[in-house]
């Protein structure tokens, strides 16, 4: 984030340096502060690096790298040794930076199940109102603008790529690419600003472009840590060069940190130990000190920082409290830094863990709780608890959850129409909330029991990385018979089945554990969809629509009902589906493409539109604009623009589609018919001799006879041009 000039208080400078540094607890630099009046018309600049460990910024005294670009913003900032994450999951993480308030009040406690809802102001809209132009410029898809993050931003730019190419991993772009963007709309700015960036790199699994990956091919994740850094760099020079530095606030920090196999975790969400919940907090600006401090402070205390910097009131509710005491010399008294971690909880049906922080106890309440003193003991290696009397301990907890939570609106019940709920009744489902109604737990269901499970998961996923996918699949089925619950291993093994061609078998997984879990939104929307790409969209209906009963909201199963409804070629249903999906996420690019192809496909029937074609390649091209990777969006603008009579158009169309896959066969086909008619004769040539050499084993007996007499028609240099056949939409 970004805050402006602060002025100390009066009297202030009265405060001989030495006892000020020693009531702070700080360095000789302490008191060597800079003085500079409030600015309300200062620009807010935010930064998140996901999954940055402390330990990897030489600021903090890493061993592992120099980071000279994030080392200067800290060389003229606050540094803040002992900052907490409240929670160790990206999607939750950023909510509480953002809206100011914690999981208990706000209700987002994992990724792509939960929303930030419409009640909830956030720091963007908050600024917006006061003035500001607001800009995001986001990494990765856990902060995809569906889950609600964009309340508020003029400019919500989450254009990475629609699909990961490893449906196993999120979808991301690089640091570079989201700091160009940034940077583009920075350079756009006349007035002030409030501009939130978001950097994934750091995120598993660590591939650092080169130099980077070479120069840390032992530790990759350093390497990530030294690419953004470098990233950044160009960045900060940016700022500098136009004079926007000396006018702008920023704060730097990560959602969270990453374990590396501390405690037996090898990379975040599971526990909430410090390797995952420390993090980076550097805010730096006009008329702020540089200095280091080791009073602890909170993601929640940002919106509140930011507002008294600019002078701006803060909206009422907000859970954490002004920073700006320090660095000016007031009092700071601890108070309990809450922190949860939900993931195997809410997926795996293990004990919820949640704890906080106060002075130097940090105490974590679970079946087998855990007690340390971060005085001594902030590596978390002398667990206290066995021999502790934890009564106050809890009783803190439930006071501080509670105090959280008080206020906190209720969620909204759902709004799927009755006519859905009778008719999944009819079918003999259960209409319920999809949360587990299981309250009590045992030592059995700690985080520290399941570990063993989820270090086989995550031995199996690196496993299939690796290529070894029949030694996965046996450590996946060893999950599913000892552990009925776990969801992950399930939806794990479903995938690198299908991977290796056996969907049958990946449907056989996911029925076993829809029968096992039949109310677990991840097993209904893996199952429906796989047996959409099955070709069996009769039984996915049903398990899609019970999915919505659990989460209305989400627009891939909006989109993946479009598909069914399309193949069933019921067009007024698969429309108002994708147009539902689409009203969720106004950047999902596959909605806009599967769209589009519906239109052109009903303008080839009986039951035509006028608009179809025009309405189709409007959302082709929305879909190509958001996503520039769709091949399957090309070739159906392609198809649209030739029977538009727009041949030289329709065959640019294709040559993005072959360049983003080259075994498109019909979009080949369909470039070559288009170069004969345009005179391109050469490069009609090239296309089919390689259609001929590469695909004449699985070409249909009607394309390759089309393919060789056009070939031959080239050949001979006749200059008659083949008419593409209407067959060309059977394709899609």
């Amino acid at each position: 984030m970004t805050l402006s000039g602060f002025r100390f208080r009066s009297g202030r400078a009265a405060v001989p340096a030495a006892v000020l540094a020693s009531i702070l607890g700080l360095g000789s630099a302490a008191a060597a502060g800079r003085t500079a009046a409030p600015s309300s018309s200062s620009n807010i600049l935010l930064i998140t690096i996901d999954t940055l460990r402390p330990d990897r910024l030489s600021c903090y005294g890493s061993k592992f790298l120099k980071t000279p670009a994030v080392d200067g913003l800290a060389e003229r900032g606050v540094v803040f040794e002992r900052a907490f994450a409240h929670a160790s999951i990206t999607l939750s993480s950023h909510a509480n930076i953002l809206l100011g308030t914690t999981p208990p009040f706000h209700g987002v406690s994992d990724n792509s199940k939960n929303k930030v809802r419409e009640e909830f102001l956030t720091l963007a809209e908050h600024l917006r109102a006061a003035g500001f132009a607001t800009g995001a410029f986001v990494g990765a898809f856990p902060l995809d603008s569906r889950f609600g993050l964009d309340q508020g931003f003029d400019v919500y730019d989450d254009l990475f790529p629609s699909r990961s190419p490893n449906p196993a991993l999120y979808s991301e772009r690089k640091a570079e690419d989201v700091l160009a963007a940034a940077k583009a709309w920075i350079s756009g700015r006349t007035g002030k600003w409030f501009c939130w960036i978001h950097l994934f790199d750091p995120h598993a699994p660590y591939q650092a472009p080169e130099p980077y990956g070479g120069r840390f091919q032992n530790d990759p994740y350093s390497g990530e840590a030294a690419y953004v850094d470098a990233a950044l760099g160009s960045f900060f020079a940016f700022l500098k060069s136009r004079g926007i530095e000396n006018r702008t606030l920023t704060v730097l920090t990560a959602d969270h940190g990453e374990s590396l196999g501390e405690h037996g975790e090898m990379t975040h969400s599971f526990f909430a130990y410090n390797s995952t919940i420390h993090v980076p907090l550097i805010i730096a600006g006009p008329g702020i000190p540089a200095m280091r401090t080791p009073l602890q402070a909170g993601h929640i205390d940002l919106f509140p920082t930011i507002c008294r910097f600019l002078g701006v009131s803060a909206p009422p509710g907000l859970q954490g409290r002004p920073l700006q005491p320090v660095w000016e010399g007031k009092s700071f008294p601890a108070r309990p830094i809450y922190f949860e971690a939900l993931d195997a909880h809410l997926n795996s049906g293990c004990a919820p863990l949640r704890g906080y922080i106060e002075g130097g106890v940090k105490f974590m309440d679970s079946p087998l709780p855990e007690l340390y003193d971060l005085e001594k003991d902030f590596d978390e290696t002398e667990d206290s608890a066995p021999r502790t009397d934890l009564a106050a301990c809890r009783k803190k907890m439930n006071d501080l959850r509670a105090s959280l939570s008080a206020g906190a609106p209720s969620p909204k019940s759902g709004s799927v129409d009755r006519e859905t709920r009778e008719r999944l009744r009819s079918l003999g489902y259960l209409v319920g909330s999809g949360k587990s109604s299981k309250t009590t737990f045992t030592i059995n269901d700690d985080l520290k029991r399941f570990l063993p499970f989820q270090q086989k998961l995550e031995k199996a996923n690196v496993t299939v990385r690796e290529g070894g996918t029949a030694a996965a699949i046996v450590l996946y089925e060893e999950l599913i018979r000892d552990r009925k619950d776990f969801i992950s291993a399930y939806t794990s093994l479903a995938q690198t089945l299908i991977g290796a061609g056996r969907i049958e078998d990946a449907l056989g997984v996911l029925d076993a554990g829809y029968r096992a879990n039949p109310e677990n939104y991840e097993i209904l929307t893996a199952y429906g969809t796989v047996l959409i790409q099955a070709g069996r969209p009769d039984p996915a209906i049903g398990l899609l629509e019970k999915a919505l009963l659990i989460i209305e909201d989400d627009p891939e199963v909006w989109d993946n009902l479009g598909l069914i409804y399309y193949a069933k070629r019921d067009y007024a249903k698969g429309e108002e589906c994708y147009r539902k999906a689409i009203a969720l996420d106004p950047t999902f690019a596959f909605a806009y493409s599967n769209l589009g192809i519906l239109f052109i496909t009903r303008n080839s029937g009986p039951n035509r539109r006028p608009d179809d074609l025009a309405e189709g390649l409007a959302s082709l091209n929305k879909a190509v604009a958001l996503d520039p990777t769709m091949n399957l969006a090309f070739r159906a603008q392609g198809i649209v623009l030739k029977a538009s009579g727009k041949t030289a158009e329709a065959a640019a169309a294709w040559e993005k589609a072959i360049a983003l896959d080259p075994e498109d066969k019909f979009s080949a086909l369909s470039l070559a018919t288009a170069c004969l008619e345009l005179g391109r004769k050469d490069r009609a040539r090239a296309i089919l001799e390689g259609l001929l050499k590469t695909f004449s084993a699985v070409l249909s007996p009607e394309d390759l006879a089309r393919a060789r007499a056009m070939l031959e028609q080239s050949r001979k240099d006749m200059e008659e041009s083949c008419t593409p056949s209407a067959t060309f939409v059977s394709f899609l």
